[in-house]
């Protein structure tokens, strides 16, 4: 009725076998009947259909009903778990996230699971010919071995001697035991070992480095734990690898420093970034003149992302682009097509000549590439008095491309000779870019005012050429994408996912029920023959563990799969027999506590009412008939607390107590209220007397009468400085 997810699934991987879906990542952007699907659909332990646009399906059993999911679906119902799980952790909604996907070199088909699969298969013919047991046949009996060669291969990277291999109850009843050793287990994976060389020289003639000019070599990744495969890698680099990362963390980490850089929320060191296409990215045309198809490769390898590009084309009408990616060989899939994108809306100009149509191709941020726009420009030609705007471009009548572009009906905007394009990023040419020469069919600003009123006197008159205003026109774009998902299953999918999730929180909130009473049957009961032993009598102790034990029973019968509601019932008939033990447990244990807290308050304000009769100064200022009332409060305190601690004295431990410890509380609370605010009286302030000044006395400032003769005061002389009333009686003889 629910979905398990992540590591919840993988513990019922061997229990539920054909209902576990893993490692299906492979299967996105594959067709059913491809030779990989069909290969791999031997090994698994749940089914694949084909769906209906020829896609993988998964077929599983959900709320008692046999349901095919798309890889896709499969996809979604994981990363909603991630997303859950992240939420749960950071405590605030997730909206964005970072994948990781492979590199600029490697291989699609070989990690750490194709070492596991080397194993399996050594072990299923060893265990045939020694014990005549076929483990492919069982699916279960195959997941076990898959597990037990998992946890082989890992000792086997810390070990160099032979690891035992033991599984009970394998099949039919009987043991299977076998071993290897890390040599062994080199050999047996020597062709897969091979194959590691094929991607490092693959990125070192793509990053165009050289070994020597690699510095140091960090690997990560669960398979890099084998030592065969860190002596592969270390021998190709000429220097020991470093393991200073986490292999399991590390991937994770990445991800989550490029969010914190993406983020706007978090602020972290200058890092950047660059992402590149994997794959060359061309696209199609048909042309007008003699049908003949036009390819221009828009992205080579490696090329940086996000990025854009602008295609001028010089169409009559509608016209499809076909992207795909160039190199066939090199894409891990089958499907090299990427989609077709049709411009609609094209016209030819009131001239009947071609019109010009840009068009833009990007990959973006996410590395999906699109034909995101296209505009054409409508030449009108302008009025003989009318001023043209700044945006107006003015272009020759009649104009046509040149003859020696690539294409006739092609160029990439400010081209040179339409064969190389004006790199541009989100809009803006990169500096590195040089700028091109200006070809005769590009659009020209309008020139100076000044300059164009210039005329050479010796040059007659030239004829005045008629005016073009130039506007451009948003085209629409029909995208059909290869593996695209519709709009309408798109919204099924989100529907069914919706319905999914709602079922699953359902279903929690019903197993959390069922737990509750499972976990108050035990608890209790393990209570019952411990601390709460002496606060039930004999009796009730008899019919309270009979009905647990019935309620145990049911749970794993008739209570297996019931309703929420019904099990919030049967835990209410539980707390009805369980509470009042509880209760009384709670009183013991509580009750004396508060009883002493009260007995210490007594004390305290009966000590504070003895000194005040003593004449104590400290309470002196307290009105005697405020006293009083805090005598007589204590006094009938003690009375009511000796009278309920006799009358608890007489109960026995199994009995309802006679005061319950809210309720000392209460008279606790009464208590502070009314001698608190009496006893706390602050005293009052007596004023000291004010010394009054006679009026004839002495007056007290002593500055009074004293005059500082300023005449007379001497200026301090600075060093070596003469008094400036001094006469200088030193002569001197200038030459």
């Amino acid at each position: 009725k629910n979905r398990a997810i992540g590591v919840s699934a993988k513990n019922q991987q061997i229990t539920h076998a054909n209902n576990t879906v893993s490692n299906f990542k492979r299967f996105h952007g594959r067709a059913f009947d491809d030779p990989f699907i069909q290969k791999e659909k031997e090994s698994l332990s749940y089914d694949l259909v084909p769906m209906k646009n020829g896609g993988v399906g998964i077929k599983v059993m959900y709320m008692d009903e046999e349901h095919f999911f798309s890889v896709e679906q499969i996809t979604a119902m994981l990363l909603t778990k991630l997303k859950e799980t992240a939420e749960t952790n950071l405590k605030k909604p997730v909206t964005d996230c970072v994948i990781s996907v492979l590199g600029t070199a490697f291989d699609p088909f070989l990690g750490g699971r194709n070492f596991d699969e080397k194993l399996v298969d050594h072990f299923c013919a060893e265990i045939k010919a020694k014990y005549k047991l076929d483990p492919k046949s069982t699916i279960r009996a195959l997941l076990r071995l898959y597990q037990e060669c998992e946890k082989l291969k890992k000792l086997m990277s810390s070990n160099s001697t032979d690891i035992p291999l033991n599984i009970e109850c394998f099949m039919n009843d009987r043991d299977v035991a076998g071993k290897m050793n890390r040599s062994q287990f080199e050999e047996l994976c020597a062709d897969l070992l091979q194959r590691i060389d094929v991607p490092l020289h693959s990125l070192m003639e793509q990053t165009q480095l050289k070994v020597e000019d690699v510095n140091a070599v960090e690997i990560v990744g669960g398979a890099t734990r084998i030592p065969a495969v860190k002596e592969k890698i270390a021998k190709f680099f000429g220097k020991d690898v470093s393991t200073t990362l986490n292999a399991d963390e590390a991937v994770a980490r990445g991800c989550a420093l490029q969010c914190a850089i993406l983020s706007p929320a978090f602020k972290v060191r200058e890092f950047s970034v660059t992402d590149a296409v994997p794959f060359p990215i061309s696209l199609m045309w048909n042309t007008e003149a003699d049908d003949t198809e036009g390819v221009h490769e828009v992205f080579s390898r490696n090329h940086a992302a996000p990025f854009s590009k602008v295609l001028t084309f010089y169409r009559k009408g509608p016209f499809e682009l076909e992207a795909f990616y160039s190199d066939p060989n090199g894409v891990p899939y089958p499907e090299t097509k990427i989609g077709r994108y049709v411009v609609q809306n094209v016209a030819a100009q009131k001239d009947a000549e071609r019109s010009k149509v840009k068009v833009k191709v990007r990959v973006n941020t996410h590395g999906i590439f699109s034909v995101s726009t296209a505009s054409m420009v409508e030449q009108v030609k302008a009025e003989e008095n009318e001023a043209l705007s700044v945006e107006t471009e003015v272009v020759i009548v009649n104009q046509r491309p040149p003859e020696n572009s690539v294409d006739k009906n092609i160029q990439q905007d400010n081209s040179d000779a339409g064969t190389q394009s004006q790199v541009q990023t989100d809009g803006q040419p990169t500096p590195q870019s040089p700028p091109s020469p200006e070809p005769p069919f590009e659009e020209n600003k309008i020139p100076d005012a000044k300059k164009t009123n210039e005329k050479k006197s010796d040059q007659p008159p030239e004829a005045k050429k008629p005016k073009i205003k130039v506007k451009n026109v948003e085209l629409p774009i029909e995208a059909n994408l290869v593996w695209q998902l519709g709009k309408e299953l798109l919204n099924m999918y989100i529907k069914t996912e919706g319905k999914m999730i709602m079922q699953d929180k359902l279903e929690k909130e019903r197993n959390d029920a069922k737990n509750a009473v499972e976990e108050y049957v035990y608890e209790f009961r393990d209570k019952l023959s411990g601390p709460y032993e002496k606060f039930v009598c004999e009796e009730d102790l008899q019919r309270f563990s009979a009905f647990l034990t019935e309620v145990e029973d049911w749970l794993y019968e008739d209570g297996e799969d019931q309703a929420k509601q019904v099990y919030i019932d049967k835990l209410d008939e539980l707390k009805k027999l369980g509470t009042p033990i509880e209760m009384r447990y709670q009183e013991a244990e509580e009750r004396p506590r508060v009883l002493e807290e009260l007995g210490h308050k007594l004390q305290h304000y009966a000590k504070i009412a003895g000194e005040y009769r003593d004449k104590d100064e400290k309470y002196i200022h307290i009105d005697e008939s405020e006293m009083i009332e805090v005598e007589k409060c204590v006094k009938e305190m003690m009375e009511w607390m000796s009278n309920v601690m006799n009358a608890q004295t007489k109960m026995s431990p199994d009995q309802d107590p006679v005061v319950r410890a809210r309720e000392i509380k209460a008279k606790l609370k009464e208590l502070h209220n009314v001698c608190e605010p009496i006893v706390m009286q602050p005293k009052p302030n007596v004023d000291s007397p004010k010394e009054e000044n006679p009026l004839n006395g002495p007056s007290l400032n002593t500055n009074e009468g004293i005059e500082e003769d300023k005449n007379n005061a001497e200026i301090p002389q600075q060093n070596g400085d003469c008094h400036p009333n001094a006469k200088n009686t030193m002569s001197m003889d200038l030459d």
